[in-house]
């Protein structure tokens, strides 16, 4: 198994790893709740910032009064913000979906494009937000990395570095296609439920196969601290003598 610093799991290792995630969280999916491209589109925008519950309360009678991109395109600022303020970031987020809206009827009939680059044209959508889209309403591959994929993926060891697109081209290079968005959905699942900051290591299916469990939890040293050396000098700068016994006349 590859493993240590800086050394990536191999590419089978993390299919059984993704498998194994899969089997314990098998219902894993988005919970954004939505109809089609279009509303989960909106939705993963609103929950920039904010909760997928929260999102979820809101969105029905967003829905209910903007059904499609045509209706979203032709509200103002002041009848939107109302109706997200509680999602928070409410200005942002109307100007990012009055855009988008217009910008789907103007360039693309009002439709969704099942297209990464053309979705990212899109006002208030990056790669997260398209893939999103592409992998749960458009039938297109698509590894959506947020916060907790990059914790659950990093502890683990199947990918490396903070960068969300750099951690996204890891992962995808290790998995088939038909893998991405499965592999996405347990991961932030895992690190909702398990792989929390203070994570819950006794629940974890994949432990064994963990970095962060076997060089944090079970030394029980601190996240990102050399181990401790046996003649207790830890922590002293190098090259610094240690204190002597003695006293120093007149101090």
């Amino acid at each position: 198994m590859a493993e240590g610093p800086g050394t990536l799991k191999t590419a089978a290792d993390t299919r059984r790893i993704i498998r194994s995630l899969a089997r314990q969280h098998p219902n894993a999916d988005t919970e954004l709740h939505s109809r089609n491209a279009f509303e989960l589109l909106v939705a993963t925008i609103l929950s920039a910032q904010s909760t997928d519950e929260r999102v979820n309360m809101v969105t029905p009678a967003l829905f209910a009064r903007y059904p499609d991109a045509a209706a979203l395109a032709r509200a103002s600022t002041g009848e939107l913000e109302p109706l997200i303020l509680s999602t928070g970031f409410f200005r942002q987020k109307s100007k990012a979906l009055l855009g988008m809206a217009r910008q789907l009827v103007d360039r693309h009939g009002g439709t969704v494009p099942a297209d990464m680059a053309l979705l990212t044209e899109l006002p208030g959508v990056g790669r997260k937000t398209a893939n999103v889209v592409l992998g749960h309403a458009l039938g297109v591959p698509g590894l959506p990395v947020d916060r907790h994929v990059l914790r659950v993926s990093n502890r683990i060891g199947i990918a490396k570095g903070d960068d969300p697109e750099r951690v996204e081209r890891q992962l995808c290079a290790a998995l088939p296609a038909s893998m991405w968005t499965r592999a996405s959905d347990v991961q932030i699942l895992h690190g909702r439920r398990i792989c929390r900051p203070k994570p819950l290591c006794d629940r974890c299916s994949v432990r064994t196969d963990c970095e962060y469990y076997r060089e944090v939890i079970t030394t029980g040293r601190p996240e990102g601290r050399p181990l401790r050396s046996k003649k207790g000098t830890a922590g002293r700068p190098e090259g610094r003598p240690l204190r002597s016994k003695k006293r120093i006349a007149g101090r």
